[in-house]
C-alpha cells in the first residue's frame, strides 16, 4: 500500500459516508475528516447557512479548495460531501492517487433518510421526484470509484470491515 493513499469516502448524503469513514479510521488509526464540517469551521457558518448567503457556486469553489488541500494529507480517511466527487477536479485526484469507495444505497433509502432535512440544502423545498433525480443523476458519477459497497442489507460494522478488508488486500 503507497502511504500517500488516502481512503475516500463518496455517495448521496445520507449514505453514512461520515459514520462510517470515522469507524473505518478508528479501525486503521488513520485520522478522519469530513469535508463539511472543515468548510463549516473554516467559514464559521453551517452549509445551509452558507448556500442561503453566498449560494451553492460559492460553496462548491470552498469544497473544492478545501477538499484539494485535505487531500494531500497521508494516512487518513476522507469523507466527501455527497456532492464534492461531482467535482472533476477533486475527482480526478481522488481516481489518480487514492482508495474511494462508494457507499451505495437503494434509492428509497436514501429517499427516506434525506427527505424532510432541515440541514440540507439540495433537500429543503424538494419534492421526492427531484430527490430521485438527483440520487440517479450523481449515481453515473459515484460509479467512477473504485470500490463500490452495496449497503443496503449490511450492518454499519459490516461495511467497515468490507471497507478495512479492501483496504489490507490492496
Amino acid at each position: 500500500m503507497k502511504s500517500k493513499e488516502n481512503l475516500v469516502f463518496l455517495g448521496m448524503m445520507g449514505s453514512g459516508k461520515s459514520s462510517i469513514g470515522s469507524l473505518v479510521a478508528k479501525k486503521l488509526k488513520f485520522n478522519f475528516i469530513d469535508i463539511d464540517n472543515e468548510i463549516e469551521n473554516n467559514l464559521k457558518k453551517t452549509i445551509k447557512k452558507i448556500f442561503e448567503e453566498k449560494g451553492e457556486n460559492y460553496f462548491r469553489k470552498i469544497e473544492e479548495q478545501i477538499t484539494l488541500k485535505k487531500l494531500r494529507l497521508h494516512n487518513t480517511v476522507i469523507s466527501l460531501g455527497g456532492g464534492g466527487f461531482i467535482n472533476k477536479h477533486i475527482r480526478k485526484e481522488i481516481l489518480k492517487n487514492h482508495l474511494s469507495f462508494w457507499l451505495n444505497w437503494d434509492k428509497k433509502i436514501l429517499l427516506s433518510r434525506i427527505k424532510n432535512s432541515k440541514k440540507r440544502p439540495l433537500t429543503i423545498n424538494a419534492s421526492d421526484y427531484d430527490l430521485i433525480e438527483l440520487i440517479e443523476k450523481r449515481y453515473g458519477i459515484y460509479a467512477k470509484a473504485l470500490y463500490e459497497i452495496k449497503c443496503d442489507d449490511l450492518t454499519k460494522n459490516e461495511i467497515v470491515d468490507k471497507v478495512v478488508e479492501i483496504y489490507e488486500t490492496n
